[in-house]
């Protein structure tokens, strides 16, 4: 997970941006599923968050996608962004 602090008045720009990380994220080997994301409580915040087959595959893909990423770099929420399950519980 990536968050992100969007002015309101670049939003649409990040949008889009962000439609071209994840599909050259789906791209890359490893890659589950991803969505970009807006806070319905602070609409300024946003995630870019993603599913990957381990975290090499995600550190990997980062790598591979650090030219398209990097207009947003700006307005990343500069924190830990690769986190491992600990416990999974579905819904059934």
């Amino acid at each position: 997970m990536i968050r992100y602090t969007v002015p309101e008045s670049q939003s649409q720009d990040f949008v889009k941006q962000g439609h071209i990380i994840l599909d050259t994220f789906a791209e890359q080997p490893g890659f589950q599923w991803g969505r970009l994301a807006r806070s319905v409580d602070e609409p300024n915040l946003w995630a870019l968050v993603t599913e990957w087959e381990g975290a090499g595959f995600y550190r990997r893909a980062l790598s591979a996608a650090r030219m398209v990423m990097y207009p947003m770099m700006i307005l990343m929420v500069h924190e830990p962004s690769a986190f491992e399950d600990v416990y999974l519980r579905d819904g059934a």
